[in-house]
This record gives C-alpha cells, structure tokens and sequence, in this order.
C-alpha cells in the first residue's frame, strides 16, 4: 500500500502556525522570524514533510522554473556532436544565471514526439535545426510558449537564431576554389532520411534551412569561378561525424580524388584529411579545436552565443538577432 503523503495543513497544524506560514518557510523563509521557521521545519522532519509539492506549486502558479531543449537527434548526440555540447553549454549558462531547470527532448522521428513535446513541463522552448516537414516543430508553436530555435526553420511564434549561412559559404567556397581542378563538397544530411551518398550537383531546395544556405553559398561561388553547378560532387553523409566524414571520401574516391574538399563542419573536414591527408585542401566550419589543430580553413561561428541567445528569447528576455560569422583561413 502507498504511504499517504504529509500535507502542508498537517505541518502547520504539528507547528501551531497557519499553512501560508509553511508555505513561506519553504517559498519566501525572509518573511519568516527565524524562531517560528524553525518550529516549521522541525514539524515537517517530525511528520516525514518533503516539502511543497513541485507539480502543484507549478499549477497555482503557471510557471515550471524549467527550459526544454527540442533536439531533432538521439539524446545522445548532445553529448556526442562538439558543437550541439557547445550550443548546450550556452542554454546551460542562462539557465543558471535565471535559476532554471534544463530539459533535453529527443525527437528523432519517433511517433511519440509531438506528444511529448506537448506534454513537457516547461515554460519555454529551444529547439535544434530541424527540417521543414518535422511535425514537432508545429507543435511546439501550438504551444504558445516562448520559442527560439537555431538555424531554422521558422515557424509562427518560433524564433529564429541563425547567421547568414549563405555568404559565408559563398565565401568559404570562393578562397577555396580559387586554384582547385577537381573541386569536392561534404555535405550534411539532405532530407529526414540521412540518405548517405554522391550526387552531381543536387537541387538545394531541400528541408534542412543550413544545409539549404550552405549549398546555395556554395552553388554561388561554383557559378562565379566559371563552373558547371551540375557537374561538381557533392558527398552527402548520414551523420556529422568525423567517421562519416571518413566514409564519404572512400566512397568519393571510387570516382576521382579530389584536390579540394569543402566541408560543412570541421568534423567532417577531420574526417576527410584523414584519407586524404595533405593531398588536397580541406576547409571546415565552426573554427573549432579541430581545425586550429589540423590547420585547415573554416568559417567561425559562435554555437556557443547562438545557445545563449536562444534561452534568452525562450525565458522571455531577449529578442533574436543575427549572429557574426567571419572566415578563419589558414
């Protein structure tokens, strides 16, 4: 059988004080006399009393003190992927500065996510980049709770935390291609699916609003160096990870060896030099540990700032703006 849990009103009445009084001891202890707060607690160690009950508490008052994170990943690649581990570490930090919970919500495509979107007991939301077609997106507007997410796309009442993607990779590209003959993009996940593969110039229409961006910065400075966009390969991988990095270029070298490799993440940069090592030109993006030790060319962001800015604009407390990029070339 359950143990019936102690009430506050039995508290107060173990103490001889009115239940507003427990209430405060545990809520508000400054308008407590430090003589009756203790009588308080003394009665509640007596009587088995944890405390108000957060569930209840976050009823009466509208507010659950928590931030949900919406990761359109398993949970693990939050601890997994460097740069989402930084972008966390943002939320994290104005979490801390405003007191509040942090919530990590997996949405991998599973029939189960808008419900526990919908269920979450949180009063704001941040969400990573997702496609268009993802369903909890919709429903995390359905909510009416604050909502920012990182990199797109954008949805009525979600706001957007993204820098111009298009130009930097327009301008990533152009440094690269400037004394490249057989050219080689690395490209993130084209659809839901994560179909790994080599296409020739693909449609960049596609769901993912970065991988959109960086493909149309990319198709840009291709147009301008004089080539064919339909001609240049383009290695998809399933994951951004340095292992699909690797993969990619094995299988990219079944049909040429690349002189230069332009890749969206300095994971999959990593990855590339690998097989390739100093036989071609490698690029990344996020300027990140990697590519400071590898020595390669990126496009520095701050995930770090974008994870701030998000949680501000979920706690009610910052409007968005558009981060800084710039070109780290080495």
């Amino acid at each position: 059988m359950a143990l019936q849990r102690v009430t506050m009103r039995q508290v107060a009445a173990q103490a001889g004080v009115a239940p507003m009084t427990v209430s405060y001891t545990y809520t508000r202890p400054e308008r407590v006399a430090p003589d009756t707060r203790a009588r308080v607690l003394a009665a509640a160690q007596h009587l088995g009393y944890a405390g108000p009950d957060p569930v209840a508490r976050s009823l009466r008052s509208g507010a659950t003190g928590n931030l949900g994170v919406v990761l359109g990943e398993h949970l693990s690649y939050a601890f997994e992927d460097p740069q989402a581990a930084r972008f966390l570490a943002g939320v994290s930090s104005v979490c801390v500065e405003k007191q509040l919970g942090l919530v990590l919500i997996p949405s991998a495509g599973a029939a189960d996510d808008v419900d526990r979107v919908r269920e979450a007991a949180v009063d704001g939301f941040v969400l990573w980049t997702t496609d268009v077609s993802d369903p909890v997106l919709a429903a995390v507007a359905r909510t009416g709770r604050p909502a920012a997410i990182q990199g797109g796309p954008s949805a009525p009442g979600v706001s957007v935390v993204s820098p111009d993607d298009r130009s930097a990779a327009r301008a990533i590209a152009s440094h690269m291609l400037a004394e490249a003959t057989s050219p080689l993009i690395l490209s993130f996940p084209l659809d839901r699916e994560r179909r790994a593969g080599i296409r020739l110039g693909p449609d960049t229409s596609v769901g993912f609003p970065i991988t959109r961006a960086r493909l149309e910065g990319y198709r840009d400075a291709i147009d301008e160096s004089g080539r064919a966009w339909s001609d240049t390969p383009i290695a998809v991988v399933g994951r951004n990870t340095r292992d699909d990095g690797r993969g990619a270029i094995r299988d990219a070298l079944v049909r040429a060896r690349p002189d230069v490799v332009i890749a969206m993440s300095d994971q999959l940069a990593a990855g590339a030099i690998d097989i390739l090592g100093s036989s071609a030109a490698v690029s990344g993006w996020d300027d990140s540990d990697l590519a400071q030790t590898l020595g390669f060319s990126s496009v520095s962001q701050s995930l770090y700032d974008q994870g701030v800015m998000c949680a501000r604009i979920a706690s009610g407390s910052a409007s968005p703006e558009s981060p800084a990029w710039s070109l780290t070339l080495r």
